[in-house]
């Protein structure tokens, strides 16, 4: 039996369709089946979308949109969205653990009983669901972590932390894309950037997408970081 929805205004430019008050795959994979069958049916008045964990943004021309119309459309889509997921694109992401590069490392290893090895290998050694893109442009929040590294974020948030924070925080794992205030622990830094204005899409991985961290060494990011900062 399909779960119930509702559908709730969001201001007079938007609409929120809602799904339970789970956060799980299969809430996400509706929520993604939805923006899909939203995007393709090219409904008058809808401007773009965005999905979060359980729930889809529906952002309208009010001055284009039929209210009725499209909350109906809106109703037909949502019944029938699937929550059976669809393998998403994997993305390999190189990560430089420890260090300069994640400064919290050492402090996660104490406080979950393991060695330093032993966190980067199981925070490597997943592949994780990208849930959804928020607080930053393509800030990703990531579904997965291995239940041995689950820890509350920070007492002291940081002010300022750098593009590629590769990071935990409560029962997720995150990748920053671009410098900002964090409470979430730096395990480590990708030179891969999520957001760039320089490319044709300036974002690179979507919500829906896979997400595997390879470890690489520090001489490595330096390199890699040069030629994403030139573009490359």
């Amino acid at each position: 039996m399909t779960e119930p929805f509702r559908i709730r205004p969001a201001g007079d430019s938007g609409l929120v369709v809602e799904f339970t008050d789970r956060i799980d795959p299969a809430v996400s994979a509706r929520v993604l089946d939805l923006d899909r069958a939203v995007t393709a049916a090219g409904i008058p008045g809808v401007l773009e979308t965005l999905p979060t964990y359980r729930t889809l943004f529906v952002r309208i021309d009010p001055l284009a949109a039929d209210p009725h119309g499209l909350e109906r459309a809106l109703s037909r889509l949502a019944a029938a969205a699937r929550s059976d997921a669809r393998p998403g694109r994997l993305w390999r992401v190189p990560v430089a653990y420890g260090g300069v590069h994640g400064q919290d490392l050492d402090h996660v290893a104490r406080e979950k009983g393991l060695t330093t090895d032993e966190v980067v290998a199981l925070h490597s050694g997943t592949v994780y669901h990208v849930y959804m893109l928020g607080f930053s442009p393509g800030f990703a929040y990531l579904g997965g972590l291995d239940p041995r590294l689950h820890i509350s974020r920070r007492v002291n948030p940081r002010l300022r932390t750098p593009a590629g924070m590769v990071a935990i925080g409560g029962q997720q794992a995150a990748v920053q894309s671009v410098a900002g205030p964090s409470g979430w622990h730096i395990l480590g830094r990708t030179p891969v950037r999520l957001f760039d204005m320089r490319r044709p899409a300036p974002f690179l991985i979507a919500a829906g997408a896979r997400v595997a961290f390879v470890p690489i060494a520090a001489a490595r990011f330096e390199s890699l970081e040069a030629r994403a900062e030139r573009g490359e």
